[in-house]
């Protein structure tokens, strides 16, 4: 019997980021992606210190327990498990990198470093070296300055001691070199006896190290790397009251002024080299000192280059068309008579941008609103936009400057569209805006009719590759103009709108969620069918958990597809005998949600923004829309059954042994493989009628 009601939120993230390093091991995912994987899993890492890590520490720090909030866990006791779990995880990443590499050599791919470059590379390096590489680079002498300037967060430094012969006796120079992200952390090495060299930039840049200090007489020279994580404290993703937050920061203000979260090191690197730094850098805490390999900013894997070895990938998928909705044709036309399901990657994002791009041109079209969260960084959505305001449409975009780690790109289309006439509005204070819906309306016969979309996802090109996600497109007039009031709500937003339709965070997502659930629990009651089935990235929420808890002790049959944070402890006699969860981890991120409801064999199916975590619920604009049209209802219970059939890449949450793969029965059966099959065979049978 667990001594918990709850699994702790941030040893059940470190529990998801060790399923993406599974996916690195695995022996039968193709050799690069494993290398992306690796790249996936560091970056993820990167981001937990940044703001959980941070979290927990700054509790820990005001001498609080922290246990309400924790989920009955103490900080400081977690802080240490938390250590020792990612000192366990770096290490069996680095081992597996080292495999990696080694199997990597059969297929002639061989990632060099600076010791092992020939005559003839040593020339392409130098060149590129000058031509690419030193006009990007900032080289900041340590010994003429008294404090060392701030250094930017998660960057890579090469910390290189140079050691000079001055009035008879040695002296030491201390000199930090930025590895510039401007230039691809891989470089290829051109060689024409069909072998493949790639050499990291901070290799690159060692091997260099003579054409950089040529103007200093020295003896000996070396360099290794160091990385420093800050404090995030952009956002503690609302999932502690903002009051409690306020105290803490007043108690810890004085010790964190983004104090490092971790000063990662190599362990090579002589003793003076690090004392000098730490001295210059004014870190006292040895708690966050982490020696770590040669090599850190592991998360660049994610972009290993292919180098043309697609047996080392996994196959590239075309993206399929949507059955009965032509991408040549007018999309309005055909929205305006029935709604259409979008399901990336494996039907083609196309029909987002080309909707975009057709209300642009369309004169008929006089407003286009949309919400956008996060923007690829060449935006075929920013310009369509920006097109449309040439054209004399009314544009209003509600773009979330906050979300996290992609401000770069979000702040410079909005200055952008600003300029061109855009009618930006910057979230609601307070609240993040994470839905994802655009409205556009149309004069038609002289009257005005809607149409739009609602989506799970980002409106982003590239990420639409990766990630799963559905869109509705849609010409129902009662959900589009919910979805007008949610635009009024951003730019009104002490008046709190009714919805006939929608189920929108922060005011109305934990009731009307707890109303269907009850549904279910009295169905259950009166002997008609019940069930629940859900997908979602997180279940963190401890009241939406208490919920599903009660709907298990009813009787009610619970199936949750999960593929990060997972707080609820399924299968626990007494408390959650009726629910069954699932994590799947695999080529593509899984990252819709659904939630489905039997409801007395008439089922209610919605599509999502939110997950139930609570900044979901109370902090932030999300917006969960109801499905109405049958066939489409079908094929979200149909996607919904596939993932939950996966025997090959679904672990087990309710399995004793730490993410242990779903018990086989049958042949392989691999959830997003089937699903790709699933939409081919429904085009077939479409182009066939």
């Amino acid at each position: 019997m667990h001594h918990n009601r709850y699994d702790n939120r941030e040893l059940s993230w470190l529990k998801f980021n060790q399923r993406v390093l599974q996916e690195a091991a695995d022996p039968s995912v193709p050799l690069i992606e494993r290398l992306r994987f690796l790249g996936i899993f560091s970056n993820n890492l990167d981001e937990f210190f940044k703001v959980r890590y941070a979290t927990v520490k700054r509790i820990d720090l005001a001498g609080k327990s922290g246990k309400k909030v924790l989920g009955g866990f103490n900080a400081g006791r977690l802080l240490k498990e938390i250590t020792q779990i990612v000192i366990k995880n770096q290490a069996e990443s680095l081992d597996i990198l080292a495999s990696i590499q080694h199997q990597l050599k059969d297929h002639d791919i061989f990632i060099i470093d600076e010791t092992e470059v020939t005559l003839d590379q040593a020339e392409f390096l130098k060149e590129f070296f000058l031509e690419k590489v030193s006009p990007a680079l900032v080289t900041i002498m340590l010994n003429d300055i008294d404090k060392v300037p701030n250094l930017t967060d998660l960057k890579a430094y090469l910390a290189v001691k140079m050691v000079q012969f001055q009035k008879d006796r040695l002296s030491n120079r201390y000199i930090l070199i930025e590895i510039p992200s401007s230039v691809e952390r891989f470089v290829v090495i051109p060689s024409d006896d069909g072998k493949k060299y790639v050499i990291l930039l901070d290799d690159l840049i060692r091997f260099n190290l003579n054409v950089i200090f040529n103007i200093f007489d020295y003896t000996s020279i070396s360099a290794h790397m160091i990385k420093i994580t800050r404090d995030a404290e952009l956002d503690l993703e609302g999932d502690l009251s903002k009051s409690y937050i306020e105290k803490l920061m007043d108690s810890v203000k004085d010790r964190l002024e983004g104090d490092p979260v971790r000063f990662l090191y190599d362990k090579e690197i002589e003793q003076d080299t690090l004392d000098f730094l730490l001295n210059k850098m004014e870190i006292e805490t040895t708690d966050s000192l982490i020696p770590g390999g040669k090599y850190h900013n592991r998360r660049d894997y994610m972009n290993f280059p292919d180098l043309g070895a697609t047996h080392l990938l996994y196959d590239r998928i075309v993206p399929l068309p949507i059955p009965g909705l032509e991408i040549q044709g007018s999309l309005l036309e055909k929205i305006s008579k029935k709604d259409f399901l979008q399901y990336t990657p494996y039907q083609t994002f196309s029909y987002t941008v080309k909707f975009l791009r057709e209300a642009a041109l369309d004169p008929k079209v006089k407003s286009i609103k949309i919400t956008i969260y996060r923007l690829a960084s060449v935006s075929h959505i920013a310009s369509s936009l920006i097109n449309a305001v040439k054209n004399g449409k009314r544009v209003t975009v509600s773009i979330e400057l906050q979300a996290r780690f992609d401000e770069a790109n979000n702040i410079k289309y909005a200055e952008k569209m600003e300029r061109e006439g855009v009618k930006l509005i910057f979230g609601v204070t307070g609240l993040k805006v994470h839905c994802k819906t655009c409205i556009i309306e149309r004069l038609e016969n002289r009257k005005i009719k809607y149409y739009g979309f609602i989506s799970t996802g980002n409106f982003n090109e590239k990420t639409a590759k990766v990630y799963t996600d559905y869109t509705l497109f849609t010409a129902h007039q009662g959900i589009l103009k919910d979805i007008i009031k949610v635009f009024d709500f951003f730019e009104v937003n002490y008046k709190i709108k009714k919805y006939k339709h929608l189920i929108v965070s922060p005011h109305y997502t934990r009731t009307e969620f707890s109303i269907l659930i009850d549904q279910e629990i009295q169905n259950q009651q009166e002997g008609k069918k019940s069930g629940i089935s859900i997908k979602m990235n997180s279940l963190s929420d401890y009241g939406m958990i208490d919920k599903l808890y009660e709907a298990s002790r009813a009787g009610v049959k619970i199936k949750l597809i999960i593929r990060g944070i997972n707080c609820l402890i399924p299968q626990v006699s007494g408390m959650s005998d009726n629910i069954e969860s699932i994590s799947i981890v695999d080529k593509f991120l899984e990252h819709p949600r659904l939630y489905i409801f039997e409801n007395d064999n008439n089922p209610v199916v919605f599509i999502s923004s939110a997950d139930w975590m609570t900044r979901n619920i109370d902090h932030r604009v999300e917006v969960t829309c109801p499905i109405y049209d049958n066939d489409i209802k079908q094929e979200l219970i149909e996607t919904f059954n596939i993932s939950w059939k996966d025997n090959v890449k679904a672990r087990d949450f309710s399995s004793n042994r730490e993410n242990a793969y779903r018990p086989k029965s049958g042949p392989d059966f691999r959830s997003q493989f089937e699903t790709y099959s699933y939409y081919k065979n429904k085009l077939q049978a479409a182009e066939t009628k």
